[in-house]
């Protein structure tokens, strides 16, 4: 339920509000604009009126939100969202591009990407450090010793990092160096993952799950708002259908959908939404004509011997190519991806 209190209302009103609901069991969520505060009431009360809380002074309007989803609506918050974390803004008019490699594999390769991903007008740079894969053989990553590798490289190329967090246990060592928590596909419906990441006051990067609808990620998202942390951002990353010539069936359609029902930024991964290295650029570009807030792309300085999704990450000289015929399509829809 949203309580949309009236311009110029007092703070003695605002509580005598939040106080009623308070007592008939909700838990309140207050947005304070410049002219007007808007309280969120979270629970299911069925035989609550909320005529009640109309005949409080200082109440302009009230309204019942139809969608499961509460705080992530944009009955609740009808203004877009921009997630600001340091000098970068997630949802604002730039296009934030987040590059690196699926896992970092050592300090050379990580701060070469850096180095050139930053030239080339990234903001973020991304990688893995602990990497559970689908075989218990494959390369696990370098924990906290590769997080120390990325957060040296960043900071020597003026970049944030963002980084997956795939155990609560890591929770307080990935903290530690992200400026943006990741939460992986396979963890969108981790809930108790979702409260910790959301109890960490971090940025949070909630990517798609595999077979998830969009409703189930925005459900997910609910788990982050929640914990009174207004700062997430989803990812679009590719979803299973009965497809088999690319990774993952990238749907694009979500961007528009979610941009509809949600307030949150979206961003799109192209190199996990479709798995094979020439298909990125394109994937790329609708991504950005599609309205997009911005792109996460796998960079490797030499992608025929990384350590995982190798065939998924762009060399160098592809990623240059790919970063300025995104800023071509961001130009003509109004948007920028600045220069280094």
């Amino acid at each position: 339920m949203i309580v949309v209190m009236k311009i110029g209302v007092t703070e003695e009103q605002i509580e005598r509000v939040i106080e009623q609901l308070n007592d008939h069991g909700f838990d309140v969520h207050r947005s304070s604009g410049s002219q007007q505060t808007i309280l969120g009431a979270i629970g299911v009360k069925p035989a609550f009126d909320p005529r009640h809380l109309q005949l409080l002074d200082g109440v302009a309007e009230v309204h019942r939100v139809t969608e499961p989803y509460k705080l992530a609506s944009r009955s609740w918050k009808p203004e877009n969202t921009v997630v600001q974390v340091g000098n970068v803004q997630i949802g604002g008019s730039e296009v934030v591009v987040m590059a690196g490699p699926c896992s970092i594999e050592s300090e050379e390769q990580i701060f070469q990407t850096a180095e050139h991903v930053k030239a080339c007008g990234a903001k973020v740079l991304r990688g893995g450090a602990f990497k559970p894969r689908s075989s218990p053989y494959s390369f696990q990553g370098l924990g906290e010793a590769g997080l120390v590798m990325m957060r040296s490289a960043a900071d020597a190329h003026g970049l944030l990092v963002i980084t997956e967090l795939l155990d609560s246990a890591h929770a307080d060592v990935v903290c530690k160096y992200a400026d943006i928590i990741q939460i992986g596909a396979r963890n969108m419906q981790n809930y108790s993952l979702l409260r910790v990441a959301g109890q960490s006051g971090r940025p949070v990067f909630l990517k798609r799950g595999l077979s998830a609808t969009i409703e189930e990620w925005l459900m997910s998202a609910e788990y982050i708002l929640a914990e009174n942390n207004p700062n997430v951002i989803l990812c679009e990353r590719g979803i299973r259908t009965f497809e088999t010539y690319t990774r993952n069936t990238l749907d694009l359609s979500a961007v528009p959908v979610v941009k509809s029902r949600s307030h949150l930024p979206i961003v799109v991964d192209p190199s996990h939404g479709v798995g094979i290295r020439n298909k990125i650029l394109p994937m790329a570009l609708a991504a950005v004509a599609a309205g997009a807030d911005g792109l996460m792309i796998e960079v490797h300085p030499n992608p025929a011997e990384a350590l995982s999704d190798g065939p998924q990450s762009l060399p160098f000289d592809h990623f240059s190519t790919l970063m300025d015929q995104v800023r071509r399509i961001a130009e003509v829809i109004g948007r920028s991806i600045p220069s280094a």
